[in-house]
């Protein structure tokens, strides 16, 4: 036990401590997948929300089931036209596949990577994993809203953004009314918190 306390008071970043929460909070999402061991590193898993797995799920799917045997289909019908050198329909339907199958890999790996996060076992009166949070530029006046997802679920322009930037890491670990300081290459922005909660219960 007093390994683990002197581990944790050694967590230079809200980040860091966040991380080492969330993978005691990380539940299987799949029943044959075990436990991260010791040799996984933090940036092996990709925390996320159930709507954002059932999302990745769902496009990986489109893709297996429907465009790549339509490609397929594509590629059956230009080999049969005869000769593949002038058959640009051929040619196409192959870069088609080849750059299907690439982002089919990308999805797997993100969700055998995934790790769907328990919300209802984290802090709700600070910033953290899965929460939305408003603030005020303190620089500008403007106030702006934070949705804090993992990988592969940014949308800038919901304001979905990853809990590894650096906007996300700046804000981690803070309450409302704290005071927020992100350093971008301009300099560092400040920012108010003004709401904290959370669009899944």
């Amino acid at each position: 036990m007093g390994v683990l306390l002197i581990f944790i008071s050694q967590l230079r970043s809200p980040l860091e401590k966040l991380w080492f929460n969330l993978d005691c909070l990380f539940f299987d999402t799949q029943q044959d997948k075990t436990r991260p061991q010791a040799t996984d590193t933090m940036s092996d898993i990709i925390p996320i929300t159930r709507v954002g797995y059932d999302k990745l799920r769902a496009e990986l799917d489109e893709l297996e089931n429907v465009q790549m045997p339509a490609v397929t289909k594509r590629i059956a019908e230009a080999r049969a036209e005869g000769d593949l050198k002038e058959n640009a329909e051929y040619h196409g339907a192959r870069e088609s596949q080849g750059m299907l199958q690439a982002k089919i890999n990308m999805l797997k790996d993100k969700l055998n990577r995934a790790s769907i996060v328990d919300m209802s076992k984290l802090p709700k009166d600070e910033v953290v994993f899965g929460c939305r949070v408003k603030v005020k530029d303190l620089d500008f006046g403007d106030t702006e809203e934070f949705i804090l997802v993992g990988a592969g679920e940014e949308d800038f322009d919901e304001g979905k953004i990853n809990i590894t930037s650096p906007l996300a890491q700046g804000l981690v670990g803070k309450k409302v009314g704290d005071k927020a300081e992100v350093e971008v290459p301009a300099g560092v922005n400040k920012f108010e918190i003004l709401e904290i909660n959370f669009a899944e219960e």
